[in-house]
């Protein structure tokens, strides 16, 4: 049987959007404590199909589909910019698809303006019900209001009508950097975007037998499964190795690995990649946050997602993309005895004008598997990072930095990097990395 938590968070999914939703209402409707209807709402809003906007309060909005995660709605705009809404509340769970800064002729501004877009103005009440009558949305600039005709219309149309203290400029920069945000986002592939889901999951009880697992095992051809209770509470895991030497009627429960690790839907790719490998792990069962099953993921997903992260094309760009497109690599005479060249530039000092220790780890951190992936062809994960010095490193000075390999394995490798500065040892570090093997 479902928890309460569980039933509130169905009970808010099949709220229609737009709805508003309050504590007081789910308590008294699901016949909860409050504090329960609290928790849930809470987690709703981190699983994105809730939103809460200062001075309107929480409402039911569209789950976003990750291949639309680039876009904004309305909700989210009125947080970004401080907002105040002033009309067309219900409107607030759309999607706006681009935005429009009005400085412009009125008939100039309109042949840009089309429905879905967010048009970004002062306080020109003309442009405001023009753009709600083409189907877009208002950010009024300066902390100006609008005109009671215009509130109406936007309660009418169901599109927001935002009012910010911030200026055109302001907005426009603070919406553009949250949209880059929700691009890096993208990138990075979490296991809900590869995890074979609970219905193609095949797993046993933890009441089956041995003769059970033998049954499954001929069926599916595969060999490790997860083990829950009744209510799909993961118990354990039972692979061949455990079912040796003990009869077809031995209880599961009692020869599986009991606790096993697991992962969330949120876990990024990346980490669970780390996991893995480090524990020589085949399959990770995926849980919620009651520990219950949603399915699994094997090596083979994470391999190929992680590929897959390699080929994607980069849309917006990290502190590391930076740092790591300006190092410049000159050819060593030997395998493994390459140099990488670096020029300190103003965004990567400190405030003493010196680099920052952050840059310095990412610059080691980059050479190694650079020189790495020459003797290695897969994925390299840091493990462990030893900073023995760093110098003080002036603005638009011109590193040489040194990797050299001491030790290479099947599944790790370990590389001692000196940073020189016109040829002076200005920082020495020794990395200890893991090795995804791509096959």
């Amino acid at each position: 049987m479902a928890t309460k938590h569980e039933q509130i968070l169905q009970h808010i999914d099949e709220l229609p959007i737009g709805e508003k939703i309050s504590v007081r209402q789910i308590a008294k409707a699901l016949e909860v404590s409050e504090g329960t209807a609290y928790r849930a709402i809470k987690d709703a809003e981190n699983k994105g199909y809730v939103s809460t906007i200062e001075r309107v309060g929480t409402i039911r909005i569209e789950r976003k589909k990750k291949e639309n995660i680039e876009k904004l709605t309305f909700a989210e705009v009125v947080n970004i910019v401080d907002g105040q809404v002033l009309g067309g509340r219900s409107g607030l769970h759309k999607t706006l698809n681009k935005f429009v800064i009005g400085a412009m002729q009125l008939d100039a501004m309109m042949r840009y303006i089309d429905a879905g877009s967010l048009l970004i103005v002062g306080n020109r009440v003309d442009a405001h019900e023009l753009a709600l009558k083409a189907g877009a949305a208002v950010l009024i600039t300066g902390g100006f209001d609008t005109n009671d005709d215009v509130k109406k219309l936007a309660d009418e149309l169901d599109m927001p009508v935002i009012s910010s203290s911030y200026d055109s400029f302001t907005t426009a920069t603070m919406i553009n950097r949250a949209i880059d945000d929700q691009l890096i986002k993208k990138e990075i592939i979490l296991v809900e975007d590869i995890l074979t889901p609970i219905d193609k999951t095949y797993y046993l009880r933890s009441s089956d037998t041995i003769k059970d697992w033998y049954e499954l095992n001929e069926k599916t051809g595969h060999s490790r499964f997860p083990v829950t209770d009744s209510n799909l509470k993961v118990l354990g895991m039972i692979t061949s190795k455990d079912t040796i030497g003990h009869g077809n009627e031995t209880l599961i429960e009692k020869i599986m690995t009991k606790n096993p690790m697991t992962v969330g839907e949120k876990t990024s790719v990346a980490s669970s990649a780390h996991m893995m490998v480090w524990e020589s792990i085949e399959v990770l069962p995926v849980v919620n946050d009651a520990n219950k099953l949603e399915g699994i993921i094997s090596r083979q997903d994470v391999l190929k997602a992680l590929q897959m992260i390699q080929r994607q094309p980069q849309v917006g760009e990290t502190i590391d993309d930076i740092i790591t497109n300006q190092i410049s690599m000159m050819k060593g005479k030997t395998k493994g005895d390459d140099v990488y060249r670096f020029e300190v530039s103003p965004q990567m000092t400190n405030h003493h004008g010196t680099i920052s220790y952050g840059v310095f780890t990412t610059i080691v951190s980059e050479a190694a598997n650079r020189v790495l992936r020459g003797y290695k062809k897969g994925d390299l994960v840091v493990e462990n990072m030893t900073t023995y010095f760093l110098k003080p490193v002036q603005l638009d000075s011109m590193l040489e930095i040194y990797p050299k390999v001491l030790e290479v394995g099947r599944k790790f490798g370990k590389v001692d990097i000196e940073v020189f500065n016109e040829g002076v040892l200005v920082g020495k570090a020794m990395l200890t990395c893991q090795l995804i093997d791509r096959h």
